[in-house]
């Protein structure tokens, strides 16, 4: 299999869930495409080391440190553009969409490091090990970010919207 066809596989099978998370990041699904766009440059300029490892997991730290250095050198908080956005409920009837974009919000009040924990630990669900590697930190700082984050979190939702975050 060539490195081309590989890369292409590789994308193929992680695109949605990358730019899932870079929506997460972002709260923007533009701004996250373009995130997943130059992080796949990235990723393909190191393909051949990668690809043998944990082509993902380098993905998603790719990302993560992406979405911090943009929010960085722009020097303000990104703006909640809330992509996909529904006025009205669910099609199951319930308010899904209305929960989804509160949490949305409610992520982009975080700092890009504590939101970054965040998604990687309870939507990605990655271990306290996983996270301090994809965002090469400690895992005292995983849980220090964990912690800050959650506390945040739980000033500025409605204490049933983080029920399964604990």
């Amino acid at each position: 299999m060539t490195r081309g066809s590989e890369f292409d596989d590789f994308v193929r099978g992680s695109a949605t869930r990358l730019l899932r998370t870079a929506v997460l990041l972002t709260g923007d699904r533009a701004a996250a495409e373009d995130l997943v766009q130059e992080m796949y440059e990235r990723v393909y300029v190191h393909w051949r080391r990668i690809s043998t490892g944990a082509p993902e997991a380098y993905a998603r730290k790719t990302l993560a440190n992406l979405a911090a250095n943009r929010w960085r050198t722009k020097g303000r908080k990104p703006e909640v553009a809330l992509a996909d956005h529904h006025d009205r409920g669910a099609p199951d009837g319930s308010d899904a969409y209305a929960v989804r974009d509160q949490l949305l919000a409610a992520l982009q009040e975080l700092p890009p490091r504590q939101r970054a924990v965040i998604v990687l630990r309870f939507y990605e669900d990655l271990t306290e090990a996983q996270t301090a590697e994809a965002l090469n930190c400690s895992i005292g700082t995983v849980k220090s970010q964990t912690s800050r984050g959650l506390d945040r979190l739980r000033l500025i939702t409605e204490p049933a919207l983080l029920e399964g975050l604990r």
